[in-house]
């Protein structure tokens, strides 16, 4: 029996080994396909990634949620119908697409902000500005609205998470550490259908597009600084929780908790009674799952625009 182990641990080592080899020659593949849409940035020595696209009076800034490997495709089928009416930015953070991936850099709620602050400022991207976070980015919107009212003139939530979420909500660490070690080793290039993510299911994307879309999934999953952004989403939650709630107009789309870990009735129940503590809040319900700005986004796009004539005008 200890032979019959020893051999399969050595197939097992084999078999990996022939994986990770064959995910490092086609990195170096797709090394061609791999080229930054937008402008890259230096921010605090690190590089980040910065879309922005049309010429509005009004700016919409899109935050994505947490382990989305490619906010700039992830938003696209959203912001390209918006842009001929508003100014669009994207903002990528550390870790995240054409982002640098860091070690060691702070995921404390005011960190992740000023990083995002910075890179906006640095690309040209001046406020005030309408907050479009999606899922974890809601904490950092809230945040930024509770710290800089000055430069955030609205909130509109793509079903953003409201910091009570994450009172309840248990942190499945173990299970992205080891989603983080297959995509090191490239294991998730053998899993079928993996990279078809909502934005290339349900999106407007370009064939070329979806192949790059594809590319970025294979450097940008769960990687460090996603790892130790989920890890202190609780403190940061909390920490923002605990403040006053920012006095701004908010519009909130919520889907139906589809791939939320949460069932319909519980994740709706965040949002709503959020934003009853609000003096301007709306809330819209969708039937459909988390990324409903890849799914339900024609919907999105008139209920904005409406919403923007009634605040901005």
């Amino acid at each position: 029996m200890g032979r019959i182990c020893l051999r399969l641990v050595l197939i097992v080592m084999l078999l990996l080994l022939v994986c990770f080899i064959y995910h490092k020659v086609q990195l170096a593949k797709e090394d061609e396909l791999y080229q930054p849409i937008g402008v890259q940035v230096e921010v605090n020595n690190l590089t980040m990634s910065v879309y922005a696209e049309g010429e509005g009076k009004d700016t919409l800034v899109f935050l994505s949620g947490g382990g989305t490997c490619s906010p700039i495709l992830d938003f696209k089928t959203l912001y390209s119908r918006l842009s001929d009416t508003y100014r669009i930015a994207v903002v990528e953070k550390l870790g995240y697409g054409f982002s640098e991936i860091t070690e060691d850099t702070s995921k404390d709620i005011d960190s992740i902000l000023e990083e995002s602050r910075e890179a906006l400022r640095l690309a040209g991207v001046k406020g005030p500005y309408i907050l479009s976070p999606h899922s974890m980015s809601g904490i950092e919107a809230v945040y930024w609205a509770q710290k800089y009212p000055e430069e955030v003139k609205a909130i509109i939530g793509l079903d953003m998470a409201v910091p009570e979420i994450y009172e309840d909500y248990p942190i499945p660490m173990n299970m992205l550490k080891l989603t983080s070690f297959a995509a090191e080793i490239g294991l998730t290039r053998w899993i079928p259908g993996v990279s078809e993510r909502d934005a290339i299911k349900y999106g407007t994307l370009s064939e070329k597009e979806k192949e790059l879309y594809r590319v970025i999934f294979y450097r940008r999953t769960v990687t460090a600084d996603m790892l130790r952004e989920f890890k202190s989403v609780k403190s940061n939650a909390q920490f923002v929780s605990e403040r006053e709630m920012p006095d701004i107009p908010m519009l909130l789309f919520v889907s139906n908790g589809e791939d939320t870990g949460w069932d319909e009735e519980k994740w709706k129940s965040y949002p709503k009674e959020f934003i009853s503590q609000l003096s301007e809040g709306q809330l819209i319900e969708l039937d459909c799952a988390h990324y409903i700005h890849n799914i339900e986004y024609e919907r999105i796009e008139v209920e904005i625009r409406q919403y923007l004539k009634e605040i901005c005008d």
